[in-house]
């Protein structure tokens, strides 16, 4: 998968989910269960990732336009749940 969710993090920067590649769950379900609730996510190609790691701490993004936001495991697992 060559996707990779991005977030804020709590103390600056950002944070990067790497989605496992055979979870069978969509990248955009993975995003709002994996993402704090509330918290703005975006889905980018790990192209767009700086290839320089050494200073992540130090990484920006703008989320003004994000492609949704994250519930939280507990709720999704709940809204699963509920849906069967």
């Amino acid at each position: 998968m060559n996707n990779r969710i991005i977030f804020p993090s709590l103390n600056g920067g950002v944070c990067v989910l790497i989605p496992a590649g055979k979870s069978g769950i969509p990248i955009e379900e993975i995003a709002r269960k994996d993402v704090p609730a509330g918290v703005p996510y975006r889905i980018i190609n790990v192209t767009d990732l700086p290839e320089d790691r050494s200073e992540r701490e130090l990484w920006s993004a703008d989320f003004a336009k994000p492609d949704g936001h994250g519930i939280g495991s507990e709720a999704w697992f709940a809204e699963q749940e509920a849906g069967q």
